[in-house]
C-alpha cells in the first residue's frame, strides 16, 4: 500500500470510529469509576499516657488530614482517613493506607520527629510510618490484647483494647528526640481500623 492510501485509510477509520463513537475517549468516558477505599484508623491515647509523656516533656501533634478531639476521661483520640491499600484483615495480608501523620516534639530537648506515609500493615501487624525526609519505613506502634477482627459485606474491622510502641519505633523516638522516654511494649491506649476496599 502506498504512503498517500494507508493515510487515506487511517483518517477514513478515524471518521468511522468518530461517528460510531467506538474512539478510545468514548469507550473510557462510558466505563464504570472505580469507588476509593473508605473507612478511618482511631488511635485512643489514654490520659495515663499523655499525663506520663507530658512529665517527660514530650508532645504528640497529629498532622492534617488527621483529626484529634479529647476527653478528659478517655484521653486523646485521633481518627486517620483511609487512602487506599490493599488488605485482608482476618487473614493477615497487605496494607491499609492512612492519611495524616505524626509530629513528636521533645521540648527539654529541642528535638522533633515527624512520620508521614502512615500505614497499618496486616502482615507484621503493626502501624508504620516513613520519617520525613527519610525512605525507611519504621515500624511504630503495635495493635495489642484480645484483638476482635470481623468482616461485614466488604468491610473489615479491627479492635483492639491496647495499643503499644513498637520496639523499633522506641529506639527511633529516642534516639531521635534524645530521651529514654519510649520502651517496647509501652501502652498507649487503643486502637480501632475500619476498612472498605475500593470497589
Amino acid at each position: 500500500m502506498s504512503r498517500t492510501r494507508a493515510r487515506l485509510a487511517a483518517t477514513g477509520a478515524a471518521v468511522v470510529l468518530a461517528v460510531t463513537g467506538m474512539s478510545g475517549a468514548a469507550v473510557a468516558d462510558t466505563a464504570p469509576a472505580s469507588t476509593p477505599a473508605t473507612g478511618s484508623a482511631v488511635v485512643t491515647s489514654s490520659t495515663t499516657f499523655l499525663r506520663d509523656q507530658a512529665l517527660n516533656g514530650i508532645v504528640v501533634i497529629p498532622l492534617p488530614t488527621a483529626a484529634p478531639s479529647y476527653d478528659s476521661t478517655t484521653g486523646i483520640t485521633t481518627t486517620f482517613p483511609v487512602t487506599g491499600g490493599k488488605a485482608n484483615l482476618p487473614n493477615y495480608v497487605g496494607g491499609v493506607e492512612l492519611g495524616g501523620g505524626l509530629l513528636f516534639v521533645n521540648v527539654f530537648t529541642g528535638k522533633s520527629a515527624t512520620f508521614r506515609g502512615l500505614k497499618f500493615d496486616a502482615a507484621t501487624w503493626t502501624v508504620t510510618g516513613v520519617p520525613v525526609n527519610g525512605t525507611t519505613t519504621v515500624k511504630l506502634l503495635d495493635p495489642t490484647g484480645d484483638a476482635d477482627i470481623s468482616r461485614t459485606g466488604t468491610t473489615q474491622t479491627l479492635v483492639a483494647p491496647d495499643l503499644q510502641i513498637d520496639a523499633d519505633g522506641a529506639q527511633y523516638l529516642d534516639t531521635n528526640l534524645k530521651t529514654d522516654f519510649f520502651k517496647a511494649g509501652q501502652s498507649i491506649g487503643s486502637f480501632k481500623l475500619t476498612y472498605t476496599p475500593a470497589g
